[in-house]
């Protein structure tokens, strides 16, 4: 995934016209407001929103996005579900599992993940995709992928496929060759798509 926070149109647009990536990560609704009207792109495919949704900006990311890659409490996915009530789209979602002792980093607890993606199973209008985090910035990220990916197996057994997932999303810029040894099925890159 191309996250696009800090790239100009241009790049964004050349990047698409390309055909090399099939996901685009934006962590901003208002952002992706903005981009999407300057892409003049009326499609939602290929847009996902990454890191912490607030409730208050579900309605206007259901309108940008089909995945969301961030889910971090049952609230935020009985809102989302509320918003997709009484239509037919299922809306792809990764639940973000804290994997540092942070306070600021969104998600859920390793030992609480199992109970969120069984939460989203009960929600018609969502699809339990996958799972998403973060590594600590400092030191060997290795440590904490292995123990989302041995969480992420126990959660999603079973083949994957490109187009549907179930994605283990570990990995960005810095350390994405790592996460990827690890396991992840899905890198997160930006600044080193983007410089």
């Amino acid at each position: 995934m191309a996250v696009v926070k800090y790239a100009s149109e241009e790049d964004v647009r050349a990047l698409r016209a390309s055909g090399l990536c099939r996901w685009f990560g934006e962590n901003r609704v208002q952002d992706a407001q903005r981009r999407r009207s300057d892409l003049g792109e009326t499609s939602r495919a290929g847009w996902r929103f990454i890191g912490h949704l607030q409730s208050n900006k579900a309605k206007a990311a259901l309108e940008l996005f089909d995945a969301v890659d961030g889910l971090d409490s049952a609230e935020l996915a009985e809102t989302l579900q509320r918003r997709l009530e009484g239509t037919d789209r299922v809306l792809d979602v990764l639940v973000q599992v804290k994997l540092t002792g942070r306070e600021t980093q969104s998600g859920v607890g390793s030992e609480a993940a199992g109970a969120l993606v069984a939460k989203v199973k009960t929600l018609p209008n969502l699809r339990a995709a996958g799972l998403m985090g973060i590594a600590p910035q400092e030191g060997d990220p290795r440590p904490a992928f292995r123990s989302l990916k041995t969480i992420f197996d126990g959660l999603f057994p079973g083949p994957a496929t490109r187009e549907t997932g179930p994605w283990l999303s570990m990995g960005m810029s810095g350390d994405f060759e790592a996460a990827a040894e690890e396991g992840a099925t899905l890198v997160r890159i930006g600044s080193a798509l983007f410089k």
